[in-house]
């Protein structure tokens, strides 16, 4: 018999690994239909199979930023609250890759914001969201001053990485 994306992703060793994450890939890749399967383990009651399954999107979204085409709105809409950071730092690297139209780059744009106007925020999900941010605010979406007080106060985050990850932003968008 088998086995469906979430269990093949509930197995994994230590449970902050990959695991099995990069068969659900090669299979989504071989079929890209079943990455309807794949979606649905972001809801499994699982938070390592949830986060496998966000990391298994965004790597395929990678190869294939126009298969998620379909699934923005969907993201937008099922995502958005999430609190665990694993979901959040992929869903941030996923907007910088795929095509957004106007609404969905408006909506993903204030998310961003959101993530980036507070030091609470995990140091992957401020890391992922500065770097989408910035390259919205170089397409001309984001105006730059808006995007230069949220990379000034991630310079205060906890973390030394995401003070770097600001610092070097930051210079970057001077030039």
């Amino acid at each position: 018999m088998l086995e469906s994306f979430a269990e093949i992703l509930a197995v994994g060793g230590k449970s902050n690994s990959l695991g099995r994450t990069n068969e659900v890939i090669e299979r989504v890749l071989d079929d890209k239909y079943r990455l309807d399967e794949l979606y649905t383990c972001v809801f499994n009651d699982d938070a390592w199979v949830r986060m496998r399954a966000m990391d298994a999107i965004e790597k395929i979204c990678r190869q294939h930023p126009d298969w998620l085409l379909p699934y923005i709105d969907r993201f937008q809409r099922d995502l958005a609250l999430s609190d665990q950071p694993s979901v959040q730092w992929h869903l941030a690297q996923i907007y910088g890759q795929v095509d957004l139209n106007a609404a969905q780059k408006h909506v993903a744009i204030q998310w961003l914001k959101d993530r980036l106007s507070t030091t609470a925020v995990d140091w992957i999900v401020a890391a992922n969201a500065m770097t989408t941010l910035v390259q919205f605010t170089n397409d001309g979406s984001v105006p730059k001053d808006t995007t230069v007080s949220l990379l000034e106060l991630q310079q205060t985050h906890r973390s030394k990485s995401v003070v770097r990850k600001a610092k070097k932003l930051l210079l970057g968008l001077m030039q």
